[in-house]
Protein backbone atom coordinates (compact mmCIF):
# COMPACT_ATOMS: atom_id res chain seq x y z
CA UNK A 1 0.00 0.00 0.00
CA UNK A 2 1.46 3.34 -1.07
CA UNK A 3 1.34 6.46 1.10
CA UNK A 4 0.88 10.08 0.04
CA UNK A 5 1.38 13.17 2.20
CA UNK A 6 -0.52 16.34 1.24
CA UNK A 7 -1.62 19.43 3.17
CA UNK A 8 -5.29 19.06 2.12
CA UNK A 9 -7.36 16.08 0.98
CA UNK A 10 -10.61 16.89 -0.84
CA UNK A 11 -13.18 14.10 -0.97
CA UNK A 12 -15.73 14.66 -3.74
CA UNK A 13 -15.45 15.88 -7.32
CA UNK A 14 -18.70 17.82 -7.72
CA UNK A 15 -19.05 21.58 -7.78
CA UNK A 16 -17.86 22.20 -4.22
CA UNK A 17 -14.93 19.78 -4.46
CA UNK A 18 -13.66 20.92 -7.85
CA UNK A 19 -13.83 24.60 -6.93
CA UNK A 20 -12.08 23.84 -3.62
CA UNK A 21 -9.26 22.42 -5.71
CA UNK A 22 -9.18 25.45 -8.02
CA UNK A 23 -9.12 27.89 -5.09
CA UNK A 24 -6.37 25.99 -3.24
CA UNK A 25 -4.29 25.97 -6.42
CA UNK A 26 -4.72 29.74 -6.65
CA UNK A 27 -3.41 30.00 -3.08
CA UNK A 28 -0.44 27.77 -3.87
CA UNK A 29 -1.55 24.91 -1.57
CA UNK A 30 -0.75 21.34 -2.58
CA UNK A 31 -3.74 19.04 -2.27
CA UNK A 32 -5.32 15.85 -3.55
CA UNK A 33 -8.91 15.45 -4.77
CA UNK A 34 -10.54 12.00 -4.93
CA UNK A 35 -13.93 11.22 -6.44
CA UNK A 36 -15.49 7.75 -6.46
CA UNK A 37 -17.24 8.10 -9.84
CA UNK A 38 -15.40 7.69 -13.14
CA UNK A 39 -16.59 11.03 -14.46
CA UNK A 40 -18.53 14.14 -13.64
CA UNK A 41 -22.30 14.36 -13.23
CA UNK A 42 -24.44 12.60 -15.83
CA UNK A 43 -27.46 14.61 -14.66
CA UNK A 44 -28.14 18.30 -15.37
CA UNK A 45 -28.84 18.98 -11.65
CA UNK A 46 -28.24 22.65 -10.79
CA UNK A 47 -28.11 25.07 -13.70
CA UNK A 48 -28.59 28.67 -12.52
CA UNK A 49 -25.28 30.35 -11.62
CA UNK A 50 -25.90 33.63 -9.85
CA UNK A 51 -23.83 36.81 -9.78
CA UNK A 52 -21.89 35.89 -6.64
CA UNK A 53 -20.91 32.56 -8.17
CA UNK A 54 -19.67 34.33 -11.26
CA UNK A 55 -17.80 36.96 -9.21
CA UNK A 56 -15.89 34.13 -7.52
CA UNK A 57 -15.21 32.53 -10.90
CA UNK A 58 -14.00 35.91 -12.19
CA UNK A 59 -11.59 36.27 -9.28
CA UNK A 60 -10.05 32.87 -10.04
CA UNK A 61 -9.95 33.33 -13.83
CA UNK A 62 -12.66 30.76 -14.56
CA UNK A 63 -15.57 33.03 -15.53
CA UNK A 64 -14.74 33.24 -19.24
CA UNK A 65 -14.85 29.45 -19.56
CA UNK A 66 -18.24 29.33 -17.85
CA UNK A 67 -19.71 32.18 -19.86
CA UNK A 68 -18.48 30.53 -23.08
CA UNK A 69 -20.94 27.68 -22.53
CA UNK A 70 -23.60 29.43 -20.46
CA UNK A 71 -26.79 31.12 -21.59
CA UNK A 72 -26.75 34.84 -22.38
CA UNK A 73 -29.02 36.97 -20.23
CA UNK A 74 -31.39 37.67 -23.14
CA UNK A 75 -32.26 33.96 -23.25
CA UNK A 76 -32.72 33.32 -19.55
CA UNK A 77 -34.26 36.52 -18.19
CA UNK A 78 -37.88 35.42 -17.77
CA UNK A 79 -39.98 32.67 -16.22
CA UNK A 80 -43.49 31.85 -17.37
CA UNK A 81 -46.66 30.02 -16.39
CA UNK A 82 -48.65 28.28 -19.18
CA UNK A 83 -51.40 25.77 -19.68
CA UNK A 84 -49.40 24.11 -22.50
CA UNK A 85 -46.92 25.00 -25.24
CA UNK A 86 -49.21 24.14 -28.13
CA UNK A 87 -52.62 22.62 -28.91
CA UNK A 88 -55.86 23.90 -30.43
CA UNK A 89 -58.27 23.37 -27.52
CA UNK A 90 -59.98 26.32 -25.81
CA UNK A 91 -57.57 26.14 -22.86
CA UNK A 92 -54.41 25.20 -24.79
CA UNK A 93 -51.36 27.45 -25.23
CA UNK A 94 -52.66 29.96 -22.71
CA UNK A 95 -50.28 32.18 -20.75
CA UNK A 96 -51.03 32.86 -17.11
CA UNK A 97 -48.05 35.17 -16.52
CA UNK A 98 -44.44 36.02 -17.28
CA UNK A 99 -41.96 37.46 -14.81
CA UNK A 100 -38.52 39.04 -15.08
CA UNK A 101 -36.01 36.70 -13.52
CA UNK A 102 -32.32 36.29 -12.69
CA UNK A 103 -31.43 39.87 -13.57
CA UNK A 104 -33.39 40.01 -16.83
CA UNK A 105 -35.86 42.57 -18.13
CA UNK A 106 -36.54 45.57 -15.94
CA UNK A 107 -34.24 44.22 -13.20
CA UNK A 108 -31.14 44.22 -15.43
CA UNK A 109 -29.98 47.75 -14.70
CA UNK A 110 -30.16 47.23 -10.94
CA UNK A 111 -28.42 43.86 -11.04
CA UNK A 112 -25.58 45.10 -13.23
CA UNK A 113 -25.09 48.18 -11.08
CA UNK A 114 -24.43 45.93 -8.10
CA UNK A 115 -21.98 43.47 -9.66
CA UNK A 116 -19.34 43.29 -12.39
CA UNK A 117 -20.85 39.96 -13.47
CA UNK A 118 -24.14 38.85 -14.91
CA UNK A 119 -25.67 35.56 -13.95
CA UNK A 120 -25.81 32.68 -16.42
CA UNK A 121 -27.41 29.29 -16.96
CA UNK A 122 -25.07 26.32 -17.37
CA UNK A 123 -26.24 22.89 -16.17
CA UNK A 124 -23.93 20.86 -13.96
CA UNK A 125 -23.80 18.25 -16.69
CA UNK A 126 -21.66 20.72 -18.67
CA UNK A 127 -20.24 22.88 -15.89
CA UNK A 128 -18.46 20.11 -14.01
CA UNK A 129 -16.30 18.95 -16.97
CA UNK A 130 -15.13 22.55 -17.37
CA UNK A 131 -14.26 22.80 -13.67
CA UNK A 132 -12.62 19.38 -13.69
CA UNK A 133 -10.35 20.29 -16.60
CA UNK A 134 -9.32 23.57 -14.98
CA UNK A 135 -8.71 21.87 -11.62
CA UNK A 136 -6.60 19.15 -13.27
CA UNK A 137 -4.60 21.70 -15.29
CA UNK A 138 -3.80 23.71 -12.16
CA UNK A 139 -3.00 20.68 -9.98
CA UNK A 140 -1.48 18.12 -12.37
CA UNK A 141 -1.83 14.55 -11.17
CA UNK A 142 -3.81 15.62 -8.11
CA UNK A 143 -7.40 15.26 -9.37
CA UNK A 144 -8.21 11.55 -9.20
CA UNK A 145 -11.59 10.27 -10.32
CA UNK A 146 -12.68 6.64 -9.77
CA UNK A 147 -10.94 6.79 -6.40
CA UNK A 148 -13.05 6.16 -3.31
CA UNK A 149 -12.49 6.98 0.34
CA UNK A 150 -13.03 3.77 2.32
CA UNK A 151 -11.80 4.80 5.76
CA UNK A 152 -10.89 8.00 7.59
CA UNK A 153 -9.58 8.85 11.04
CA UNK A 154 -8.12 11.97 12.54
CA UNK A 155 -5.84 12.81 15.41
CA UNK A 156 -4.38 15.98 16.85
CA UNK A 157 -1.83 16.29 14.07
CA UNK A 158 -3.73 15.33 10.94
CA UNK A 159 -6.12 13.09 9.04
CA UNK A 160 -5.42 9.58 7.75
CA UNK A 161 -7.55 8.31 4.86
CA UNK A 162 -7.60 5.05 2.95
CA UNK A 163 -8.32 5.51 -0.76
CA UNK A 164 -9.35 2.72 -3.13
CA UNK A 165 -8.45 2.97 -6.80
CA UNK A 166 -11.64 1.51 -8.24
CA UNK A 167 -9.99 0.87 -11.60
CA UNK A 168 -7.03 -1.20 -10.38
CA UNK A 169 -8.25 -2.32 -6.96
CA UNK A 170 -5.13 -0.89 -5.31
CA UNK A 171 -5.35 1.11 -2.11
CA UNK A 172 -3.25 3.95 -0.78
CA UNK A 173 -2.99 5.85 2.48
CA UNK A 174 -3.29 9.63 2.35
CA UNK A 175 -2.04 11.62 5.31
CA UNK A 176 -3.16 15.23 5.27
CA UNK A 177 -3.25 18.19 7.62
CA UNK A 178 -6.90 18.84 6.78
CA UNK A 179 -9.76 17.14 4.94
CA UNK A 180 -12.48 18.93 2.96
CA UNK A 181 -15.58 16.74 2.73
CA UNK A 182 -17.41 17.59 -0.48
CA UNK A 183 -18.97 14.14 -0.73
CA UNK A 184 -22.61 15.23 -0.69
CA UNK A 185 -23.06 13.95 2.84
CA UNK A 186 -22.63 10.34 1.80
CA UNK A 187 -19.89 9.25 4.22
CA UNK A 188 -17.80 11.71 6.15
CA UNK A 189 -20.48 13.68 7.97
CA UNK A 190 -21.51 10.60 9.92
CA UNK A 191 -17.93 9.86 10.93
CA UNK A 192 -17.65 13.24 12.69
CA UNK A 193 -21.07 12.98 14.30
CA UNK A 194 -22.82 15.49 12.03
CA UNK A 195 -26.52 14.85 11.47
CA UNK A 196 -28.78 16.50 8.92
CA UNK A 197 -31.46 18.54 10.63
CA UNK A 198 -34.57 19.75 8.83
CA UNK A 199 -37.54 18.55 6.78
CA UNK A 200 -37.02 15.66 4.35
CA UNK A 201 -39.17 13.85 1.77
CA UNK A 202 -41.30 16.93 1.13
CA UNK A 203 -42.08 16.38 -2.53
CA UNK A 204 -41.27 13.51 -4.84
CA UNK A 205 -39.65 14.73 -8.09
CA UNK A 206 -39.16 12.80 -11.31
CA UNK A 207 -36.77 14.61 -13.65
CA UNK A 208 -36.49 13.72 -17.33
CA UNK A 209 -33.51 14.90 -19.37
CA UNK A 210 -34.50 14.61 -23.02
CA UNK A 211 -33.64 15.74 -26.52
CA UNK A 212 -36.33 17.31 -28.73
CA UNK A 213 -36.98 20.24 -31.04
CA UNK A 214 -39.31 22.64 -29.23
CA UNK A 215 -38.30 25.66 -31.30
CA UNK A 216 -41.74 26.13 -32.95
CA UNK A 217 -43.30 26.90 -29.57
CA UNK A 218 -40.65 28.02 -27.07
CA UNK A 219 -40.31 31.67 -26.02
CA UNK A 220 -36.68 32.65 -26.58
CA UNK A 221 -36.51 34.73 -23.38
CA UNK A 222 -37.84 32.09 -20.98
CA UNK A 223 -35.59 29.94 -18.81
CA UNK A 224 -38.20 28.14 -16.70
CA UNK A 225 -41.77 27.40 -17.78
CA UNK A 226 -44.39 26.11 -15.34
CA UNK A 227 -47.31 24.14 -16.78
CA UNK A 228 -50.78 23.47 -15.42
CA UNK A 229 -52.70 20.71 -17.16
CA UNK A 230 -56.39 21.70 -17.52
CA UNK A 231 -57.33 18.09 -18.18
CA UNK A 232 -55.91 16.71 -14.96
CA UNK A 233 -57.71 16.49 -11.67
CA UNK A 234 -54.54 15.55 -9.79
CA UNK A 235 -52.53 17.94 -7.66
CA UNK A 236 -49.91 19.04 -8.53
CA UNK A 237 -51.33 19.02 -12.05
CA UNK A 238 -48.27 19.85 -14.12
CA UNK A 239 -44.55 20.42 -13.90
CA UNK A 240 -41.83 22.69 -15.18
CA UNK A 241 -39.51 22.69 -18.17
CA UNK A 242 -35.98 24.10 -18.53
CA UNK A 243 -33.77 24.36 -21.63
CA UNK A 244 -30.30 22.86 -21.15
CA UNK A 245 -28.50 23.98 -24.29
CA UNK A 246 -25.88 23.64 -25.64
CA UNK A 247 -27.60 26.08 -28.00
CA UNK A 248 -29.60 28.54 -25.94
CA UNK A 249 -33.10 29.88 -26.36
CA UNK A 250 -35.76 28.16 -28.39
CA UNK A 251 -33.18 26.19 -30.37
CA UNK A 252 -31.94 24.35 -27.29
CA UNK A 253 -31.31 20.73 -28.20
CA UNK A 254 -31.76 19.36 -24.69
CA UNK A 255 -34.39 19.95 -22.01
CA UNK A 256 -35.34 18.82 -18.55
CA UNK A 257 -38.89 18.31 -17.34
CA UNK A 258 -39.63 18.05 -13.61
CA UNK A 259 -42.83 16.35 -12.49
CA UNK A 260 -43.81 16.83 -8.85
CA UNK A 261 -45.75 14.21 -6.95
CA UNK A 262 -47.06 14.01 -3.44
CA UNK A 263 -45.00 11.45 -1.47
CA UNK A 264 -47.99 9.11 -1.41
CA UNK A 265 -48.27 8.91 -5.20
CA UNK A 266 -46.76 6.15 -7.29
CA UNK A 267 -44.12 7.44 -9.68
CA UNK A 268 -42.81 6.01 -12.91
CA UNK A 269 -39.41 6.42 -14.53
CA UNK A 270 -39.76 4.47 -17.75
CA UNK A 271 -39.63 6.37 -21.05
CA UNK A 272 -42.78 4.49 -22.08
CA UNK A 273 -44.59 6.39 -19.34
CA UNK A 274 -42.73 9.71 -19.34
CA UNK A 275 -42.64 10.49 -23.07
CA UNK A 276 -46.43 10.33 -23.54
CA UNK A 277 -46.87 12.31 -20.33
CA UNK A 278 -44.58 15.09 -21.60
CA UNK A 279 -46.28 15.15 -25.01
CA UNK A 280 -49.69 15.26 -23.40
CA UNK A 281 -48.84 18.11 -21.07
CA UNK A 282 -47.06 20.22 -23.69
CA UNK A 283 -49.64 19.36 -26.39
CA UNK A 284 -46.93 18.80 -29.01
CA UNK A 285 -48.52 15.81 -30.74
CA UNK A 286 -46.20 12.95 -31.66
CA UNK A 287 -43.06 15.09 -31.38
CA UNK A 288 -39.88 13.02 -31.51
CA UNK A 289 -38.55 12.87 -27.92
CA UNK A 290 -35.41 10.96 -26.92
CA UNK A 291 -34.99 10.37 -23.20
CA UNK A 292 -31.34 10.73 -22.18
CA UNK A 293 -31.64 10.14 -18.46
CA UNK A 294 -34.25 10.06 -15.73
CA UNK A 295 -33.82 10.63 -12.03
CA UNK A 296 -36.01 10.35 -8.99
CA UNK A 297 -35.33 12.43 -5.90
CA UNK A 298 -36.98 13.90 -2.82
CA UNK A 299 -37.02 17.58 -1.96
CA UNK A 300 -35.54 18.38 1.43
CA UNK A 301 -34.25 21.38 3.33
CA UNK A 302 -31.69 20.24 5.87
CA UNK A 303 -28.49 21.50 7.46
CA UNK A 304 -25.68 19.57 9.12
CA UNK A 305 -25.60 19.94 12.89
CA UNK A 306 -21.97 21.00 12.56
CA UNK A 307 -19.70 21.95 9.67
CA UNK A 308 -16.42 21.06 11.34
CA UNK A 309 -14.89 18.56 13.70
CA UNK A 310 -11.20 19.02 14.35
CA UNK A 311 -9.39 18.93 11.04
CA UNK A 312 -12.37 17.83 8.93
CA UNK A 313 -14.69 20.34 7.26
CA UNK A 314 -18.02 19.81 5.48
CA UNK A 315 -18.74 21.88 2.39
CA UNK A 316 -21.55 21.97 -0.15
CA UNK A 317 -24.29 19.35 -0.01
CA UNK A 318 -22.45 17.61 2.82
CA UNK A 319 -23.28 20.67 4.92
CA UNK A 320 -26.69 21.73 3.56
CA UNK A 321 -29.30 20.38 1.15
CA UNK A 322 -31.72 22.74 -0.53
CA UNK A 323 -34.95 22.64 -2.45
CA UNK A 324 -34.15 23.74 -6.01
CA UNK A 325 -36.33 26.85 -5.67
CA UNK A 326 -34.33 30.12 -5.82
CA UNK A 327 -31.37 28.22 -7.28
CA UNK A 328 -29.22 28.77 -4.19
CA UNK A 329 -27.83 25.24 -3.80
CA UNK A 330 -24.72 25.04 -5.99
CA UNK A 331 -24.10 28.76 -5.61
CA UNK A 332 -23.98 28.42 -1.82
CA UNK A 333 -21.81 25.30 -2.06
CA UNK A 334 -19.13 27.18 -3.98
CA UNK A 335 -19.28 30.06 -1.48
CA UNK A 336 -18.45 27.50 1.24
CA UNK A 337 -15.37 26.42 -0.68
CA UNK A 338 -14.36 30.03 -1.30
CA UNK A 339 -14.66 30.89 2.38
CA UNK A 340 -12.68 27.88 3.57
CA UNK A 341 -9.88 27.82 0.99
CA UNK A 342 -8.18 31.09 1.94
CA UNK A 343 -8.38 30.22 5.64
CA UNK A 344 -6.76 26.81 5.09
CA UNK A 345 -4.07 28.49 3.01
CA UNK A 346 -3.37 31.16 5.64
CA UNK A 347 -3.02 28.55 8.40
CA UNK A 348 -0.90 26.18 6.32
CA UNK A 349 1.43 29.03 5.36
CA UNK A 350 1.84 29.99 9.00
CA UNK A 351 0.21 33.37 8.51
CA UNK A 352 -2.83 32.65 10.66
CA UNK A 353 -3.50 30.74 13.86
CA UNK A 354 -5.50 27.49 13.61
CA UNK A 355 -8.31 29.35 15.40
CA UNK A 356 -9.05 31.10 12.10
CA UNK A 357 -10.51 27.82 10.86
CA UNK A 358 -13.14 27.90 13.61
CA UNK A 359 -14.67 30.91 11.85
CA UNK A 360 -15.70 28.74 8.87
CA UNK A 361 -18.68 27.29 10.70
CA UNK A 362 -19.40 30.57 12.51
CA UNK A 363 -19.71 32.34 9.16
CA UNK A 364 -21.17 29.77 6.83
CA UNK A 365 -23.70 27.92 9.00
CA UNK A 366 -25.97 30.99 9.51
CA UNK A 367 -25.82 31.70 5.77
CA UNK A 368 -26.81 28.10 5.04
CA UNK A 369 -29.71 28.37 7.49
CA UNK A 370 -30.95 31.52 5.80
CA UNK A 371 -30.80 30.20 2.24
CA UNK A 372 -32.29 26.80 3.10
CA UNK A 373 -35.14 28.53 4.91
CA UNK A 374 -35.57 30.84 1.93
CA UNK A 375 -35.62 27.97 -0.54
CA UNK A 376 -38.32 26.27 1.54
CA UNK A 377 -40.21 29.56 1.72
CA UNK A 378 -40.11 30.08 -2.04
CA UNK A 379 -41.11 26.44 -2.58
CA UNK A 380 -44.14 26.88 -0.33
CA UNK A 381 -45.07 30.06 -2.16
CA UNK A 382 -45.78 28.07 -5.32
CA UNK A 383 -48.91 26.89 -3.54
CA UNK A 384 -49.90 30.56 -3.26
CA UNK A 385 -49.45 30.92 -7.02
CA UNK A 386 -51.50 27.77 -7.63
CA UNK A 387 -54.24 29.11 -5.37
CA UNK A 388 -54.17 32.36 -7.34
CA UNK A 389 -55.04 30.38 -10.46
CA UNK A 390 -57.85 28.67 -8.58
CA UNK A 391 -56.25 25.28 -8.03
CA UNK A 392 -56.83 23.43 -4.78
CA UNK A 393 -54.31 21.16 -2.98
CA UNK A 394 -56.72 18.22 -3.32
CA UNK A 395 -57.72 16.04 -6.27
CA UNK A 396 -60.59 17.48 -8.30
CA UNK A 397 -62.63 16.00 -11.12
CA UNK A 398 -61.01 17.09 -14.41
CA UNK A 399 -64.28 18.74 -15.42
CA UNK A 400 -64.17 20.99 -12.37
CA UNK A 401 -60.54 21.88 -13.05
CA UNK A 402 -61.39 22.83 -16.64
CA UNK A 403 -64.34 24.91 -15.44
CA UNK A 404 -62.11 26.84 -13.05
CA UNK A 405 -59.62 27.62 -15.81
CA UNK A 406 -62.43 28.40 -18.23
CA UNK A 407 -63.68 31.12 -15.92
CA UNK A 408 -60.10 32.34 -15.36
CA UNK A 409 -59.55 33.04 -19.06
CA UNK A 410 -63.10 34.22 -19.77
CA UNK A 411 -63.98 37.73 -20.90
CA UNK A 412 -66.24 38.26 -17.90
CA UNK A 413 -66.11 40.32 -14.70
CA UNK A 414 -65.33 37.14 -12.74
CA UNK A 415 -62.52 36.24 -15.16
CA UNK A 416 -61.11 39.73 -14.80
CA UNK A 417 -61.22 39.44 -11.00
CA UNK A 418 -59.55 36.04 -11.01
CA UNK A 419 -56.77 37.25 -13.28
CA UNK A 420 -56.27 40.31 -11.08
CA UNK A 421 -56.06 38.09 -8.01
CA UNK A 422 -53.58 35.84 -9.78
CA UNK A 423 -51.39 38.79 -10.75
CA UNK A 424 -51.19 39.74 -7.08
CA UNK A 425 -50.33 36.17 -6.12
CA UNK A 426 -47.74 35.48 -8.82
CA UNK A 427 -45.93 38.74 -8.05
CA UNK A 428 -45.01 37.28 -4.67
CA UNK A 429 -42.96 34.60 -6.45
CA UNK A 430 -40.27 37.21 -6.94
CA UNK A 431 -38.97 35.72 -3.68
CA UNK A 432 -37.63 32.97 -5.95
CA UNK A 433 -36.78 34.66 -9.22
CA UNK A 434 -35.63 38.11 -8.09
CA UNK A 435 -33.83 37.14 -4.88
CA UNK A 436 -31.03 39.62 -5.47
CA UNK A 437 -30.35 40.26 -1.79
CA UNK A 438 -30.21 36.54 -0.99
CA UNK A 439 -27.70 36.03 -3.76
CA UNK A 440 -25.17 38.78 -3.01
CA UNK A 441 -26.34 40.39 0.24
CA UNK A 442 -25.37 37.68 2.72
CA UNK A 443 -23.05 38.73 5.55
CA UNK A 444 -21.01 37.44 8.47
CA UNK A 445 -21.99 39.19 11.72
CA UNK A 446 -19.36 37.15 13.58
CA UNK A 447 -16.24 35.33 12.46
CA UNK A 448 -12.99 36.59 10.95
CA UNK A 449 -14.14 40.19 11.05
CA UNK A 450 -13.67 43.18 13.34
CA UNK A 451 -16.96 44.98 13.90
CA UNK A 452 -17.00 48.77 13.69
CA UNK A 453 -20.20 49.33 15.63
CA UNK A 454 -22.14 50.55 12.60
CA UNK A 455 -25.78 49.74 11.91
CA UNK A 456 -26.49 46.95 9.41
CA UNK A 457 -28.15 47.99 6.15
CA UNK A 458 -31.90 47.42 5.82
CA UNK A 459 -33.06 44.00 4.75
CA UNK A 460 -35.81 43.57 2.16
CA UNK A 461 -38.30 41.04 3.62
CA UNK A 462 -39.05 39.90 0.06
CA UNK A 463 -35.35 39.34 -0.63
CA UNK A 464 -35.22 41.46 -3.78
CA UNK A 465 -33.50 44.73 -2.88
CA UNK A 466 -29.79 44.57 -2.11
CA UNK A 467 -28.25 47.45 -0.17
CA UNK A 468 -24.50 47.75 -0.86
CA UNK A 469 -22.32 48.42 2.16
CA UNK A 470 -18.65 48.33 3.11
CA UNK A 471 -19.55 47.34 6.67
CA UNK A 472 -17.29 44.58 8.08
CA UNK A 473 -18.66 41.12 7.39
CA UNK A 474 -20.29 42.12 4.10
CA UNK A 475 -19.24 41.56 0.51
CA UNK A 476 -17.13 44.41 -0.86
CA UNK A 477 -19.47 46.66 -2.88
CA UNK A 478 -18.85 46.72 -6.59
CA UNK A 479 -18.02 49.98 -8.35
CA UNK A 480 -16.28 50.57 -11.66
CA UNK A 481 -12.79 52.04 -11.48
CA UNK A 482 -10.24 53.19 -14.05
CA UNK A 483 -6.55 52.31 -13.88
CA UNK A 484 -3.96 52.84 -16.62
CA UNK A 485 -6.74 53.29 -19.16
CA UNK A 486 -8.45 50.05 -18.10
CA UNK A 487 -11.94 49.78 -16.64
CA UNK A 488 -12.14 47.32 -13.77
CA UNK A 489 -14.24 46.53 -10.71
CA UNK A 490 -13.37 47.11 -7.09
CA UNK A 491 -13.51 43.30 -6.94
CA UNK A 492 -10.71 43.08 -9.48
CA UNK A 493 -8.21 44.77 -7.17
CA UNK A 494 -8.57 41.86 -4.74
CA UNK A 495 -6.21 39.16 -5.94
CA UNK A 496 -6.72 35.40 -6.06
CA UNK A 497 -3.53 34.26 -4.33
CA UNK A 498 -4.49 34.90 -0.72
CA UNK A 499 -3.40 38.47 -0.16
CA UNK A 500 -5.45 41.09 1.67
CA UNK A 501 -6.30 44.45 0.09
CA UNK A 502 -6.42 47.77 1.92
CA UNK A 503 -8.57 50.27 0.02
CA UNK A 504 -7.86 53.89 0.91
CA UNK A 505 -8.35 57.39 -0.40
CA UNK A 506 -5.65 59.55 -2.01
CA UNK A 507 -3.93 60.59 1.22
CA UNK A 508 -2.85 57.18 2.47
CA UNK A 509 0.74 57.48 3.75
CA UNK A 510 -0.28 56.48 7.27
CA UNK A 511 -2.22 53.48 6.00
CA UNK A 512 0.66 52.34 3.81
CA UNK A 513 2.95 52.36 6.81
CA UNK A 514 0.73 50.24 9.03
CA UNK A 515 -0.09 47.89 6.15
CA UNK A 516 3.63 47.25 5.73
CA UNK A 517 3.97 46.71 9.49
CA UNK A 518 1.13 44.17 9.57
CA UNK A 519 2.43 42.44 6.46
CA UNK A 520 5.86 41.98 8.03
CA UNK A 521 4.51 40.89 11.41
CA UNK A 522 2.15 38.20 10.10
CA UNK A 523 3.90 37.25 6.86
CA UNK A 524 0.90 38.10 4.72
CA UNK A 525 0.55 40.13 1.57
CA UNK A 526 -1.39 43.38 1.93
CA UNK A 527 -1.70 45.45 -1.20
CA UNK A 528 -2.77 49.06 -0.81
CA UNK A 529 -5.14 50.47 -3.42
CA UNK A 530 -5.73 54.21 -3.29
CA UNK A 531 -8.98 55.18 -5.01
CA UNK A 532 -8.47 58.77 -6.00
CA UNK A 533 -4.83 58.43 -7.04
CA UNK A 534 -3.96 54.85 -8.07
CA UNK A 535 -7.51 54.25 -9.26
CA UNK A 536 -10.19 56.66 -10.45
CA UNK A 537 -13.84 56.35 -9.43
CA UNK A 538 -15.09 55.87 -12.99
CA UNK A 539 -18.80 56.55 -12.53
CA UNK A 540 -18.90 58.10 -9.07
CA UNK A 541 -20.42 54.88 -7.69
CA UNK A 542 -17.58 54.20 -5.26
CA UNK A 543 -18.25 57.51 -3.55
CA UNK A 544 -21.85 56.35 -3.04
CA UNK A 545 -21.06 52.96 -1.52
CA UNK A 546 -17.65 53.27 0.16
CA UNK A 547 -19.02 54.26 3.60
CA UNK A 548 -15.77 55.97 4.62
CA UNK A 549 -14.28 59.45 4.35
CA UNK A 550 -11.48 60.50 2.01
CA UNK A 551 -8.88 59.48 4.58
CA UNK A 552 -10.60 56.27 5.73
CA UNK A 553 -9.67 52.69 4.87
CA UNK A 554 -11.31 49.31 4.18
CA UNK A 555 -9.49 46.01 4.67
CA UNK A 556 -10.76 43.33 2.29
CA UNK A 557 -10.16 39.63 2.93
CA UNK A 558 -9.00 37.29 0.14
CA UNK A 559 -12.63 36.17 -0.36
CA UNK A 560 -13.81 39.73 -1.13
CA UNK A 561 -15.43 40.12 2.30
CA UNK A 562 -14.71 43.30 4.28
CA UNK A 563 -12.79 42.35 7.41
CA UNK A 564 -12.31 45.79 8.98
CA UNK A 565 -12.80 49.45 8.17
CA UNK A 566 -12.19 52.89 9.57
CA UNK A 567 -14.17 55.93 8.52
CA UNK A 568 -11.12 58.19 8.89
CA UNK A 569 -7.41 58.20 9.71
CA UNK A 570 -7.39 59.28 13.33
CA UNK A 571 -4.36 58.20 15.33
CA UNK A 572 -6.44 55.69 17.24
CA UNK A 573 -7.78 54.13 14.03
CA UNK A 574 -4.36 53.88 12.41
CA UNK A 575 -2.81 52.41 15.54
CA UNK A 576 -5.57 49.78 15.78
CA UNK A 577 -4.94 48.41 12.30
CA UNK A 578 -2.20 45.87 13.07
CA UNK A 579 -4.21 44.48 15.97
CA UNK A 580 -7.28 44.19 13.77
CA UNK A 581 -5.35 42.18 11.21
CA UNK A 582 -4.14 39.90 13.98
CA UNK A 583 -7.69 39.43 15.23
CA UNK A 584 -8.90 38.44 11.76
CA UNK A 585 -6.05 35.93 11.46
CA UNK A 586 -6.93 34.37 14.81
CA UNK A 587 -3.85 35.56 16.69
Amino acid sequence: MSEIRVPVLIVGGGGAGLTSSIFLSSHGIDHLLVERHEGTSVLPKAHYLNQRFMEIMRQHNVADAVYAGGAPLAQMGKVAWYTSLSGDGPLDAKTFAKMDAFGGGETTERYLKDSPCRSTNFPQLRLEPVLKQIAADRAPGRVLFHHELTDVTQDADGVTATILNRTTGDTMTVRSDYLVAADGGKTIGETIGATMVGPKNLIDIVSTHFTADLSPWWDDEVLIAHFTNPESGAYPAGGNLVPLGPTWGKHSEEWQFHFAYLPTDETHLSPDFLVPKIRELLKVGDLDITVNKTSHWMVEGSIASKFQEGRIFLVGDAAHKHPPTTGLGLNTCVQDAHNLAWKLAAVLKGQAAPELLDTYQAERLPVAMRVVDWALFSLQNHFVVDAGIGMMPIPLPPEMHQAILGVFFSDTPMGESRRARFNEAVATQRVEFQAHDLEIGYSYPVGAVVADGSTPPPTDPMGSIYHPTSRPGHRLPHAWLEHDGQRLSTHDIVGATGEFTLITGSANAAWKAVAAEASEKFGIGIQVAAIGSDYADADGQWAEVRGIGDDGAILVRPDNIVGWRSADATDAAVHSFVGAVGTILGH
